[in-house]
């Protein structure tokens, strides 16, 4: 992507439309074409695995927990998913292998995903192919840099 440009065309918008708010407006672009970036980045490792990306989400998380498990609603907070789209996630790495579904003891309305033993082991050789993806966009950041962004993203993701 042509950064020039797209900063090119928010100026002109301003030029024609002075209310319009180019720093803000480019700040939103910005962070898209960094999440496409990250996106299509995490596919290239993950199509290697057989995987797409919410797929690993969903076991990064699940992998991310004391047990192991979570509930499809907490994923769908975690990942940012609708309950639909869990569901159909789940049944795709269930039929992998990487996942189990197992009735909650407390409450046999519920259901707990589970990581298999497989699916601990996928993860785990997923992880440090990612990591390699994440020093890559991270790079021309110093440790204090990164902080500070984590930081601003947490502030405007509190305003929603």
């Amino acid at each position: 992507m042509n950064l020039q440009s797209v900063e090119q065309r928010l100026a002109l918008t301003e030029a024609r439309f002075p209310a319009f708010p180019r720093e803000r407006a480019s700040v939103v672009r910005l962070t898209r074409v960094l999440h496409k970036s990250l996106h299509d980045g995490a596919n290239a490792i993950l199509r290697d695995f057989g995987l797409t990306n919410p797929e690993y989400n969903i076991l990064a998380m699940m992998f991310g927990t004391p047990d192991y498990a979570m509930f499809p609603s907490e994923l769908g907070d975690a990942i940012g998913e609708k309950s639909a789209n869990i569901t159909r996630l789940a049944n795709g790495l269930v039929g992998k292998g990487l996942i189990e579904r197992e009735v909650d003891a407390h409450d046999r309305r519920k259901v707990l995903l589970h990581l298999t033993e497989h699916g601990k082991r996928s993860i785990r050789e997923i992880l440090p192919k990612v990591c390699v993806l994440l020093d890559r966009f991270t790079e021309t950041l110093d440790a204090a840099e990164i902080r500070q962004f984590e930081h601003l993203l947490k502030k405007l993701l509190a305003g929603f």
